[in-house]
């Protein structure tokens, strides 16, 4: 039975005289900086052909493209450490020490299996490290310095963001209607799309001219078959994003969110008066979520056509005498498709389109023979109370023709309820409620 490493240590006064046995471990970096390092290849071959030289024994090649910035966070890394505590091998070969670590955490469990005797010993391209104090203080440095580099670096990216946007130059990719400066000493510059940036213009003039919708200017587009830069067509959220965003007539935010304000140097699209009465159309066609209404049919029926979804909205009309009439319709929400030409239909015709189908459909009677005796059990409760005789529960009432009156008469909850007792799935079309098959 082989022995472990602890007892090999204690049993030889050299660890030269240990069996040392390697894993090969080669990490491609993700860091900017370290682009024009060796691949991953490239490691695992030097490191092969110095295993050679030395006769070093590698029981395992382990390859990683995960960056090391964060704490245990890599899977092969991770799995390397269980290894070595199994003592499926004793020491590491890798390119450099920041391969293994640029965090204090991993570092730590680098050290930490050094201090146990399992690790043995750390072979770099031209370093070496055991579990010596001296030897495991420069391999912390040489780890901490990888990580002051990266810290160094973030301030640093940040730093020379900002001074971009001073400058007059939004870091990202160019919202559609401009294009990006390919040109490395013109980094964050943008220049206008000759081919898009008329198309957004006249977005804009529209909106703040004619009034148009969003989804007006949507169908617009698709009508024109306006494309991005990506070949693809803008969605309506993109719109509303286009249309919203104040670096089209000349500033910006970064980032988002932050309050932090710059005026670009790139060429407006648009003056700041167009964008000013935009955002007015746009704030008085806006009707907050807060206000959105309960309907009694809504979320029960796809649409014949396109199988969106049933929506549901009231328009009010003045009459003569000073009263409001109230009219609800139901109508396709066009979720799957935009230009679906299914009509809509106020709720007067659904109701009677709903009660036509009673008859026809199939009906869950035990459900609806339960809420009658509810309905029943309540009535003599109250009744009760006022001093008067229970009547007997046991009254035969036609679940269909309940099923009607609560659809004409009932509650909006009580409507909605006895749908909910269906067994077969309703569809509108063209004003007109059928089965589905």
């Amino acid at each position: 039975m082989e022995q472990t490493i602890k007892e090999q240590l204690n049993n030889h006064r050299s660890p030269v005289l240990v069996d040392m046995r390697y894993c090969l471990y080669a990490r491609k970096s993700t860091e900017a900086e370290d682009r024009q390092a060796l691949s991953i290849e490239s490691q695992v071959k030097e490191m092969k052909a110095l295993a050679e030289k030395e006769g070093l024994k590698i029981i395992d090649i382990k390859r990683e493209a995960h960056s090391s910035k964060e704490v245990g966070q890599r899977e092969v890394f991770n799995q390397m450490l269980a290894e070595i505590k199994e003592g499926k091998y004793n020491g590491i070969l890798t390119w450099a020490p920041d391969r293994l670590s640029r965090n204090a955490g991993d570092l730590g469990s680098i050290v930490d299996l050094m201090d146990q005797k399992l690790l043995l010993e750390i072979r770099t391209y031209g370093q070496r490290f055991t579990n010596n104090p001296n030897e495991k203080f420069m391999l912390m440095i040489l780890g901490s310095q990888a990580k002051l580099e990266n810290d160094n670096k973030a301030v640093n990216v940040k730093r020379g963001l900002r001074a971009r946007c001073e400058m007059g130059f939004r870091p990202g990719v160019a919202p559609t209607g401009y294009l990006n400066e390919k040109h490395v000493d013109k980094k964050c510059q943008v220049r206008i799309d000759p081919k898009r940036a008329p198309v957004i213009k006249q977005m804009f003039e529209r909106v703040a001219n004619e009034q148009w919708s969003g989804r007006k200017v949507y169908r617009w587009l698709r009508e024109i078959d306006f494309k991005t830069k990506n070949g693809k067509p803008l969605v309506l959220g993109n719109i509303y994003l286009i249309l919203r965003n104040p670096f089209y007539y000349g500033e910006f935010e970064y980032p988002v969110g932050s309050d932090n304000w710059y005026v670009g140097k790139h060429t407006p699209i648009i003056s700041k008066e167009l964008f000013d009465r935009v955002q007015m159309t746009l704030n008085e066609n806006f009707i907050p979520k807060t206000e959105s209404k309960e309907f009694a049919f809504t979320k029960l029926i796809k649409c014949g056509y396109c199988g969106s979804g049933i929506s549901a909205d009231e328009k009010f009309k003045k009459l003569k005498d000073g009263g409001v009439n109230r009219h609800v319709y139901y109508f396709c929400t066009k979720a799957r498709n935009i230009d679906c030409k299914n009509p809509a239909i106020n709720e007067p015709t659904l109701i009677n389109e709903l009660v036509e189908l009673m008859d026809k459909i199939d009906l869950d009677e035990l459900g609806v023979k339960s809420k009658v005796e509810q309905e029943m059990i309540r009535l003599n409760r109250f009744k009760a109370m006022l001093g008067e005789k229970e009547q007997n529960n046991n009254i035969d009432i036609n679940s269909r023709d309940y099923a009607k009156y609560l659809l004409k008469e009932g509650t909006l909850i009580e409507k909605r309820e006895i749908l909910y007792f269906l067994k077969s799935k309703l569809i509108l079309k063209d004003k007109k409620i059928i089965l589905q098959q």
